[in-house]
């Protein structure tokens, strides 16, 4: 045996593994977060040059908002060691800051209010946050703030565990708000049943044609708005039969599922195609749309037709159901 022989062939480098979906996205989070911080101001040792470190700036905001708190409160509130938060504002007390007074439920505890001296260093403080958020986003048009204003609520509305207690609301289509619906659809249905072909175009043929033929008489939109951002929408036309309504374009993204929002965009649908005195109402749906068939059976739609559709990718039964007025 040759020494080349006995020589163990080096391997080829190899590249390290594509990361995940989800090591991809952590990564994008981490670095946000890193941006987030050094931007906020959260790294210097006292907030934006106050007497006050972050935690206990948020502590003051918090006694100020409230105009009452118990300091149990705040500190399940903010997630802070009770302790933690106890020394705090014991150190508030002793500059003057806060003052306590019993509870009128319960004598046993305290509520902590803000003195002439705590309102004051507030104001301050407040005054200097309001003035550097208007520095930031000087350079930005209306249109701007407006998307970095619709992105915070993404990052809220997506983060919060406890979505029942957004505020929402439903109201009529604006400028705009047509085009971001098809845009929200052909995104997701792609993503999550992979349809494609025709249907991007039939979507967007949706859309343009209620923008086209709108009569407020007979047509009508509804968008549920969390924050400024449309995350659902239903649309009521008119077909060639005027006794027909049809409804479209039923969405809900999907971290707002489970809040009985589908319904309630259903049921204005419905209310609406009565008020106007359609006589029956029409829906296109698909096989794999579980959750919205359910949705379309609770409120009185019967499945009465469809046909296999392979348009989309791949390939579906489409279906039609009917809901007399």
């Amino acid at each position: 045996m040759t020494l080349a022989d006995a020589t163990p062939a080096l391997a080829a480098p190899q590249a390290p593994p594509a990361p995940s979906l989800a090591d991809a996205a952590i990564d994008r989070i981490r670095a946000f977060n890193r941006y987030y911080t050094r931007r906020l101001d959260i790294l210097a040792e006292h907030y934006l040059d106050s007497p006050f470190t972050l935690v206990e700036a948020r502590l003051v905001w918090e006694i100020a908002d409230r105009r009452a708190a118990t300091a149990a409160d705040l500190a399940r509130d903010l997630g802070l060691d009770p302790g933690q938060a106890s020394r705090i504002l014991k150190r508030f007390e002793a500059r003057g800051l806060i003052h306590r007074t019993p509870a009128p439920d319960d004598g046993r505890r305290s509520e902590i209010r803000l003195t002439e001296a705590g309102l004051a260093a507030f104001a301050a403080m407040d005054a200097e946050q309001r003035a550097k958020v208007g520095r930031d986003v000087a350079a930005l048009d209306g249109e701007a703030v407006g998307r970095l204003t619709a992105a915070m609520a993404d990052v809220r509305r997506l983060g919060d565990s406890d979505r029942a207690t957004l505020p929402l609301i439903v109201r009529p289509h604006r400028a705009g708000d047509v085009s971001w619906v098809c845009h929200r659809q052909v995104a997701f249905y792609a993503e999550v049943y992979g349809f494609r072909g025709d249907f991007e175009t039939l979507v967007m043929d949706v859309g343009a044609d209620f923008l086209r033929t709108f009569d407020p008489r007979r047509d009508a939109s509804f968008l549920a708005e969390v924050d400024g951002r449309v995350v659902g929408s239903i649309f009521v036309t008119r077909a060639p039969d005027p006794s027909l309504a049809k409804l479209r374009l039923l969405w809900v993204e999907s971290e707002m599922r489970g809040r009985g929002l589908g319904g309630r965009l259903i049921g204005e649908a419905v209310r609406f195609a009565r008020d106007a005195g359609y006589a029956r109402m029409t829906l296109w749906t698909h096989d794999v749309l579980d959750d919205a068939r359910r949705l379309y059976a609770r409120a009185g739609f019967r499945l009465v037709g469809g046909e296999r559709n392979a348009a989309f990718g791949p390939e579906i039964v489409s279906e039609h159901w009917d809901l007399d007025l």
